[in-house]
C-alpha cells in the first residue's frame, strides 16, 4: 500500500461530567485525508483545502503527531499528507484531533501496523499540544478509538474504550463564533471546593455505569457539569437557552462540547435527535447568529478508510 484516503471524525470531549477524561466519536462530520508514501524521508504537507493553516511540518497538529511517530520507528520513505479541513477550527468538535489523529493512523497503516490504536494516542496527543498547550487525549482517543472513551490516568497513559449504546444519537450546534481552546482553558480555577469534586466523580462514575446498564434514566441525570461549565458558559452566548430547549424537545442532557462554542446534546433515538436539532437552532436564529448543526449516531469505528 503506497496511498490511502481516511474519515477523520469530529469528537465530543468531555460529555459534562468528564473534563479531560471523557470524549466520544461521531460520525456524520470529519475531515477527510489522504497520505501517501514519498521517497525522500520526513513529512511534507502538501495541501490544505478548507482551512488557512501552516504547511509547514512542525508547525501543523499532523506533522507534528506523525513527527512523533517516526521518532519510534525507522523507515527508508517519508510521507505526504493532504488535508480537506472540514471541521473548523475553534468550534470544539475535535478540529484539531480530528487531524492529528487521522494523520498517525495513516501513515501506521502504510507502515504495516507497527502500532496499536491506543499507542497512535499518545503520538497524537503531540499534536493536540500544539494546538492546547496541553498534550491531553479527550478528543484524540474517541477519533482513534471510536465509540465512548475513557482516559484513566497519563503517567503511566492508559485509555478505555467504554461501552456504547446503540440508541445514542448526538445533537451538536456550532454558533458561528469563535472560543480559543487557550482561552477556555484560562477561565478555569486550579482549585475546586471538595463539595464540588465530589458531585462531579458521582456523576463520572454513573455516567459509566449507565453506558454498560443501558439505563438511560440514569445517563441522564449524570449529564450534569459541576465545575467546568459554570466558569465556561459566559463565553457562549444562548448557551443555557439552548440547554433549555434541548431538555424541553427530549434530549437526555447537553453541555459544552469540548472548550465551546459547540453545545452537544444526546438522545435516546434519532427522531429525538432531530426534534432537539431544530430547538437548538431557533435559539440562535432568535440570537440572529448563524450556526450548523449536526446530528450523528455514534461512530464505534473512530478514523476509517475511504
Amino acid at each position: 500500500m503506497n496511498e490511502i484516503k481516511l474519515f477523520c471524525p469530529a469528537t465530543i470531549a468531555n460529555v459534562s461530567c468528564g473534563f479531560d477524561v471523557l470524549g466520544l466519536c461521531l460520525d456524520s462530520t470529519g475531515d477527510e485525508m489522504t497520505i501517501r508514501k514519498m521517497p525522500e524521508k520526513g513529512v511534507r504537507i502538501s495541501k490544505i483545502i478548507g482551512q488557512d493553516l501552516p504547511l509547514e511540518a512542525e508547525k501543523n497538529v499532523a506533522g507534528v503527531a506523525v513527527l512523533a511517530l517516526l521518532k519510534e520507528v525507522e523507515t527508508t520513505f517519508g510521507f505526504e499528507i493532504e488535508i480537506n479541513k472540514k471541521i473548523k477550527p475553534g468550534s470544539g468538535i475535535g478540529s484539531s484531533a480530528a487531524s492529528a489523529a487521522g494523520a498517525v493512523f495513516g501513515v501506521n497503516k502504510l507502515l504495516g501496523e507497527p502500532f496499536s490504536r491506543e499507542k497512535l494516542v499518545e503520538f497524537a496527543m503531540m499534536g493536540e499540544e500544539l494546538a492546547s498547550g496541553a498534550p491531553h487525549a479527550d478528543n484524540v482517543a474517541p477519533a482513534l478509538l471510536g465509540g465512548f472513551t475513557l482516559v484513566k490516568g497519563y503517567e503511566p497513559f492508559e485509555v478505555l474504550k467504554l461501552h456504547t449504546p446503540k440508541e445514542i444519537f448526538a445533537t451538536v450546534i456550532h454558533p458561528q463564533i469563535e472560543v480559543k481552546t487557550a482561552d477556555a482553558r484560562s477561565v478555569i480555577k486550579q482549585n475546586i471546593p471538595l463539595k464540588k469534586a465530589i458531585i462531579q466523580w458521582g456523576n463520572l462514575a454513573g455516567l459509566v455505569s449507565a453506558l454498560y446498564t443501558e439505563d438511560y434514566g440514569l445517563l441522564s441525570r449524570c449529564l450534569h457539569d459541576e465545575i467546568v461549565e459554570p466558569m465556561r458558559s459566559p463565553l457562549i452566548p444562548g448557551f443555557y437557552k439552548a440547554k433549555q430547549a434541548a431538555k424541553d424537545a427530549g434530549a437526555l442532557g447537553s453541555g459544552i462540547s469540548g472548550s465551546g462554542p459547540s453545545i452537544f446534546a444526546l438522545s435516546k433515538g434519532e427522531e429525538t435527535a432531530k426534534k432537539v436539532a431544530k430547538a437548538m437552532a431557533e435559539v440562535y436564529k432568535d440570537f440572529g447568529v448563524d450556526y450548523d448543526i449536526h446530528v450523528s449516531k455514534i461512530n464505534t469505528e473512530g478514523v476509517k478508510e475511504l
